[in-house]
């Protein structure tokens, strides 16, 4: 991939960093121009590079759309993450999502120590993944919109997967 490439994912993943720290909300056009800038550059490069970038876009939104639908991830967070599939491509984002992963743990784990609420943290993921998974009882359906929920800014996770996938 070309420095006009990774230029345009750094600007995206800024972006939306700054604007959900601000708003705490991703653009729907922040997305979708990133969406069309990434497959635009892929496809000066040819149909290969063109369709690996629609790959990870799908990939992207299969992913996150189920935490969407659960009610514990944004529709930003879900179209960001289908942005940065269409710059990294499939195999990139898997990796992008893993490194999402760890620093999005990392940063609900501090915020989660800083506001005393650890261990409830700890047991609504048990449960949020025991739900995913349709596995044991379900208990209480918490979601972003929950009385007391603990959120995060999830574009800075996303950013920092979204990076570390470009350089793996």
């Amino acid at each position: 991939m070309s420095h006009l490439s990774l230029v345009a994912l750094v600007s995206l993943a800024a972006l939306a960093v700054w604007w959900d720290l601000r708003e705490r909300k991703i653009p729907r056009a922040l997305t979708l121009a990133g969406c069309l800038v990434a497959l635009a550059l892929r496809s000066a490069q040819g149909f290969e590079p063109l369709g690996a970038g629609v790959l990870g876009l799908l990939l992207g939104l299969a992913v996150s759309v189920p935490f969407v639908a659960a009610g514990v991830m944004g529709g930003g967070d879900a179209k960001l993450i289908a942005a940065v599939g269409a710059f990294l491509g499939p195999l990139q984002l898997v990796v992008a999502l893993a490194f999402t992963a760890l620093a999005g743990g990392l940063l609900a784990a501090a915020l989660a120590i800083r506001c005393g609420a650890f261990y409830e943290s700890i047991h609504g993921a048990g449960v949020l993944l025991m739900r995913l998974l349709r596995i044991g009882p379900l208990g209480e359906r918490r979601t972003l919109a929950t009385a007391g929920a603990l959120t995060i800014p999830y574009a800075l996770p996303i950013a920092v997967g979204a990076i570390a996938g470009w350089f793996a």
